[in-house]
């Protein structure tokens, strides 16, 4: 009975080390993924998305605080917004309800991703 006694007291024993062992493992994984996140935020930092839209355009300004272009693409925007009446009867000052909303103007965006 003793040695039954014994042998329980062991394996508990064992138990509690390897438990002990895989937290700590647990807390250098956190410590390792911290690490990259910081890593990867400093990285973020050097990079910039910067967009201007309808004719605007003001990237000579980064440029000349040293940030670098890597890639520049442009889209199309809508630039003005104009409202019409629904039908030909409907008077948009007395009823809301007949106004659509289309677009005016339809310009482009250029977005650049600047890098530092």
């Amino acid at each position: 009975m003793k040695f039954f006694i014994k042998l329980s007291q062991l394996f508990l024993l064992l138990a509690f080390l390897t438990s002990c062992k895989k937290a700590i493992n647990k807390e250098e994984f956190k410590k390792d993924t911290e690490e990259n996140q910081s890593e990867q935020l400093f990285r973020a930092k050097n990079k910039m998305e910067v967009k201007y839209s309808c004719g605007e355009d003001g990237i000579a300004e980064f440029l000349n605080n040293g940030w670098v272009v890597v890639e520049e693409y442009t889209e199309e925007k809508v630039c003005t917004w104009k409202s019409i009446p629904a039908t030909k009867d409907c008077d948009i000052e007395k009823d809301k309800g007949c106004k659509i909303t289309v677009p005016d103007e339809i310009g482009k965006e250029k977005v650049y991703i600047l890098e530092k």
